[in-house]
């Protein structure tokens, strides 16, 4: 087998796993920015809780990945600095993002995060790295559903138009 030697730690990365691990660790990056921003602006406390777990789970899956690049002598993308924490009232109505505006921006991400995850899978010879992007994509599952269960509970959801579905009139 060559350089493919059958230890995945011992195989070089190749083009695709290494844009796909860097470019996932600076998604995340923004994407973590983003949503500490999203904190200081929600006022749901339940869309707080999964908000922070979410920035808990995006740290723990770039601690990995950047793990692999600089054992593969790659530079991780940049970090973003930490927001400055504030209070959801002090910001102006008209500035403030809305529980349900916050919800619908990051039920988008979570779909967009399991491509991303499916795409560096898809593309991995090294298992190891496949392996750790399968459970990233499991951990963004199941996040996922309990994002969905939340935006059912506050009524967040707008369905499209439901096929087949009778209404009173």
């Amino acid at each position: 087998m060559g350089i493919l030697n059958g230890n995945p730690k011992e195989e070089p990365m190749h083009y695709g796993e290494v844009i796909g691990c860097w470019a996932y660790a600076g998604a995340n990056k923004g994407l973590i920015s983003g949503y500490e921003g999203f904190i200081n602006h929600a006022g749901d406390e339940d869309l707080k809780a999964l908000l922070k777990d979410a920035v808990d789970m995006m740290k723990e899956e770039n601690e990995a990945v950047e793990r692999v690049l600089k054992e593969n002598g790659v530079t991780p993308p940049p970090s973003l600095p930490d927001r400055a924490k504030a209070n959801a009232e002090e910001i102006p109505v008209g500035a403030r993002y809305m529980d349900p505006e916050i919800s619908a921006a990051v039920s988008i991400n979570v779909g967009q995060g399991l491509v991303s995850c499916s795409q560096v899978i898809g593309q991995c010879l090294r298992e190891d790295i496949a392996m750790m992007f399968s459970k990233f994509h499991a951990d963004r599952l199941l996040f996922g559903m309990r994002l969905l269960r939340l935006n059912k509970e506050k009524g967040w959801v707008i369905p499209p138009p439901l096929h087949g579905a009778t209404f009173n009139k």
